[in-house]
């Protein structure tokens, strides 16, 4: 507590004890015995009356301005020496039943000021208490109605032994006061720093839990939740409100599975599905959480989504493959294209000899074209394996969508298939036209063979990517859907691999080489399928 504020509570009880000792003026008679002196209850009565009005002057003095609080402290321990001394002068001296007013100054003084302050005050009560009875006992008080014959009545002796007494009490309350306002003030000031430093530790931990990058909460022995910090909120759409003293299993109902084991120290993996349908991993961490005396009060778990690491750990362990793949393979495509090249030529030239029967001319004819094959084959793969540089051209996406449009109406295979052109006018992108419209295709044809009796295939464009960590980084997102049969995890896990197909004659490059492309424009490729419900291919192209 302040100076100010202790300062106010002492006029406050100061103002309650002259309205007691008002009270009392009208109970008491004050007679004095021997004495034909009657004090004057009206005189006490102004006394007291005074007091209020010095009292309420000083409180509102004190709440105007905080410069002069410790000269107005001291005025306050003076006004009640006076105040006092002038009560006891008026109220009989020696036999005034008032003279404890003076132990109240004393402790006052040791509560506002200092232990110094408060021995200071025990000698001024001291002096002007044992003057006080000395001028009575001598007669000096008779001018102001104060007769000397109570104190000679009680002899030398008896007003020699009040004095020495009353000494001998202030001095005592002067320390006993003093000591305890001084502990009373060192504790305060404690408490104080404890409160601040509390508050702010307070302040800190609410900042850290809320805005930490991961997840955090706490449950019960119960396993019911406590703390739900912001992270959590975000990864499963329930409020703090709405998560407070649920079960855990509840709001993410993969830890039903661990039951009690998650008041243990414990980690893993967990697969969740959000509120929006999506498919998270959720990585966990949980440690006991114990009181003081080291008793499990309940458990602390961290969450993390670990669901774009693991798609780009596998995305890195698919790239390290096709890398390592298309390395290898190039170099065996290298080598064989070559004998592939002599047998070729050798071949042809067999079949020019005019002593070569018609019948081994139509088996070196099918040698001819199915090295021919074997050599677009080749050079198909090469392709993939050691992509050219794409040379970057503006392209504006409908217009390139509308090409493809009238490059499909001559295929067969897209008979029975509508694409749609759904790109807004206005998107544009640099790419490669050539490589772009080799992607395009492929995909098409993809669609086409998913769809064997009829479907849609619907091309759309948006100018910033939409969704995931690409959002505003300056992406364009289009995506290819189509209404096919869809695909399973198993063959969408290996989709971009080279040689991998689920068709009939088909070489399983067209999607790697695809896959290729889109990574040499610095973009990035996600598919999205189920079975029986079509597929989705997302293209990330840098802008």
């Amino acid at each position: 507590m302040d100076e100010k504020r202790r300062l106010g509570w002492f006029i406050f009880f100061r103002i309650l004890v002259v309205t007691v000792l008002l009270g009392s003026t009208s109970i008491l008679n004050f007679d004095v015995a021997g004495s034909s002196v009657y004090p004057s209850q009206m005189t006490v009565a102004r006394l007291i009356v005074a007091t209020y009005l010095f009292s309420i002057g000083s409180y509102l003095f004190l709440k105007t301005t905080d410069r002069y609080t410790r000269f107005l402290t001291y005025l306050q321990i003076i006004w009640d020496l006076i105040f006092v001394t002038l009560l006891l002068l008026i109220t009989g001296g020696i036999t005034s039943p008032y003279s404890f007013l003076y132990f109240l100054s004393i402790i006052n003084a040791s509560v506002l000021l200092a232990r110094r302050e408060a021995f200071y005050t025990a000698s001024l009560c001291g002096i002007l208490y044992g003057a006080i009875l000395d001028f009575q006992y001598f007669g000096k008080l008779l001018n102001l109605g104060l007769s000397p014959l109570p104190a000679q009545q009680l002899g030398a002796k008896f007003v020699f032994s009040m004095i020495f007494l009353n000494f001998g009490a202030f001095f005592l309350t002067a320390f006993l006061s003093g000591y305890l306002a001084e502990r009373a003030r060192k504790s305060e000031s404690a408490l104080e720093k404890k409160v601040i430093d509390f508050e702010e530790l307070e302040r800190l931990n609410s900042s850290i839990v809320s805005n930490i990058g991961s997840g955090l909460l706490t449950v019960t022995n119960g396993g019911r939740v406590r703390v739900f910090n912001r992270y959590v909120q975000q990864l499963t759409g329930v409020s703090l409100e709405e998560a407070y003293d649920r079960p855990l299993s509840e709001i993410i109902t993969p830890f039903e599975a661990y039951g009690a084991r998650v008041l243990n120290p414990l980690s893993g993996e967990v697969a969740y599905l959000s509120g929006e349908g999506k498919k998270l991993i959720i990585g966990f961490k949980s440690v006991p959480l114990t009181d003081l005396q080291g008793n499990r009060q309940g458990a602390i778990i961290n969450l993390l989504d670990l669901t774009q690491i693991k798609q780009m750990e596998a995305e890195l362990k698919k790239a390290d493959r096709l890398a390592a793949i298309g390395e290898l393979s190039a170099r065996i495509a290298h080598e064989i294209r070559n004998p592939l090249a002599s047998i070729s030529g050798s071949v042809q030239l067999i079949a020019q000899s005019a002593t070569i029967s018609e019948s081994d001319k139509r088996l070196l004819t099918i040698v001819e074209r199915e090295s021919d094959r074997l050599n677009l084959l080749i050079s198909d793969f090469l392709a993939y394996a050691r992509p050219a540089a794409p040379e970057k051209t503006v392209v504006m996406l409908h217009d390139f969508v509308r090409e493809m449009q009238a490059l499909i109406r001559a295929d067969l295979r897209f008979e029975r298939i509508t694409l749609r052109n759904d790109c807004p006018e206005g998107i544009s992108v640099a790419i490669d036209r050539g490589q772009f419209k080799q992607v395009f295709w492929n995909l098409l044809v993809n669609a086409a063979d998913a769809m064997p009796d009829q479907g849609t295939v619907t091309f759309t464009a948006f100018d910033d990517a939409a969704s995931g960590e690409e959002q505003g980084n300056g992406f364009v997102k289009v995506v290819v859907d189509d209404t096919g049969h869809g695909m399973d995890e198993q063959v969408m896990g290996r989709i971009f691999e080279p040689f991998f197909t689920t068709k009939n004659g088909g070489t399983g490059l067209g999607l790697a080489t695809v896959y290729r492309i889109i990574q040499s424009h610095g973009g990035a490729l996600h598919i999205e399928s189920n079975p029986g419900s079509g597929s989705r291919f997302t293209i990330l192209i840098p802008k």
